[in-house]
């Protein structure tokens, strides 16, 4: 058989898979990249069973009183005060004053009343409709035997906040939040680095030239003063703006490492004689070199989700990121500044140990996948 008969894909399919077997294995044999593995799954678990509203739908809630303590801390000595046993008749007393708080004043009773004992008397018959009267009786009727005071907890699992919303609950809404924007700003990110990097580290010259003028001007401007530029100018809130501000921008670094492994591996023997047997720029590009770099995107990703996780916590911090209607860790962080100096700390805590262990783990499992993928390790 002559070389010319062998197929110039001939096993290409299996080597791929081998290198990815291997790498798997690298990685299997890393305690620190599994347990950090296991970590960002449950997140992601967490994520996806809150997006399915199967978790913390009632996240908005008042659950507990307000700044309602954790329950390892037990209630505050204000919310359970003790109190001497009513007699009937002051029991009968206190009823009364309840139904009649719980009444709903109708704000245009006195004036319908003085325009009934003003009319003539031979209009006394022809009645005056109240426009709120058919609104205020539903009302009230809703109302009948409920006390909101009295189906508030003391204590939450994790505490409350200032209205009473579970910390907890709003932890798990923020995890859905903020992990969402981070891994759609991410993956926004890297195909626009991808695409801009091998673009021009394939072809070069004037078509490289042009993209690394693009790339100047966005890395001309510090990238979180660039950030909260555009989030002021555009002054929309909302959870798909900040993926749009964090993917435009945070293509850069991609671009920069994708356009130097096409300027290496072009250059190359299988990609010679990929073009000697008639492949196209196309299949070239993405189907005989991508492959080949694939491992440091897939590094880049995990680092870029990290990153604009954080971005998107300082973002909703300084009031520019998800709308008020959407909790975050950065909302929360907001919220907590100002409870924080009423001693009420637990929703900070809550907010800054999931997004540190959430952090933490995907930064370790970035190292672990480099470790694992580094061509030069095999």
């Amino acid at each position: 058989m002559t070389a010319a008969a062998i197929p110039f894909d001939s096993g290409a399919g299996n080597e791929s898979a081998n290198l990815w077997r291997l790498a798997w294995q690298r990685f299997a044999r890393d305690s620190v990249g599994i347990v950090s593995l296991l970590t960002v799954l449950f997140f992601f678990c967490v994520m996806a069973a809150s997006g399915l509203r199967l978790i913390a739908d009632d996240w908005s809630q008042e659950a507990g009183v307000n700044f309602a303590p954790p329950a390892f801390l037990g209630p505050e000595p204000s919310a359970t005060p003790s109190s001497p046993q009513p007699s009937a008749a002051s029991s009968d007393a206190e009823r009364s004053a309840a139904g009649e708080a719980l009444s709903i004043v109708d704000p245009l009773g006195n004036v319908l009343s003085e325009i009934r004992k003003d009319a003539p008397h031979e209009r006394q018959d022809t009645a005056i409709v109240d426009p709120l009267a058919s609104v205020l009786a539903e009302i009230r009727k809703q109302s009948v035997g409920t006390n909101p005071a009295e189906t508030r907890a003391a204590t939450l699992i994790f505490g409350g906040d200032k209205w009473g919303r579970d910390v907890l609950k709003k932890t798990i809404k923020g995890t859905e939040t903020s992990l969402f924007v981070g891994l759609a700003a991410a993956v926004l990110a890297t195909l626009l680095g991808t695409i801009f990097g091998a673009v021009a580290g394939y072809y070069g010259r004037a078509v490289d030239d042009f993209f690394n003028w693009f790339y100047s001007v966005f890395t001309s401007v510090p990238y979180l003063l660039l950030i909260l530029a555009i989030a002021a100018v555009l002054n929309q809130k909302g959870t798909l703006t900040v993926v749009l501000i964090l993917g435009l921008t945070g293509w850069t670094g991609i671009f920069r490492l994708v356009r130097a492994e096409y300027l290496k591996h072009k250059v190359r023997e299988y990609i010679q004689a990929a073009d000697a047997i008639g492949a196209s720029n196309a299949r070239r590009m993405f189907v005989h070199i991508l492959p080949n770099v694939s491992h440091v995107i897939l590094v880049q990703l995990s680092l870029h989700v990290v990153l604009f996780i954080k971005s998107e916590v300082i973002l909703s911090f300084l009031g520019f990121g998800v709308g008020v209607d959407t909790v975050s860790w950065g909302s929360m962080l907001n919220e907590a500044q100002n409870e924080l100096i009423l001693g009420k700390w637990w929703q900070l805590a809550a907010a800054t140990v999931a997004m540190a262990v959430l952090v933490t783990a995907f930064s370790l499992l970035t190292d672990a996948l480099r470790d694992a993928l580094d061509p030069r390790l095999k």
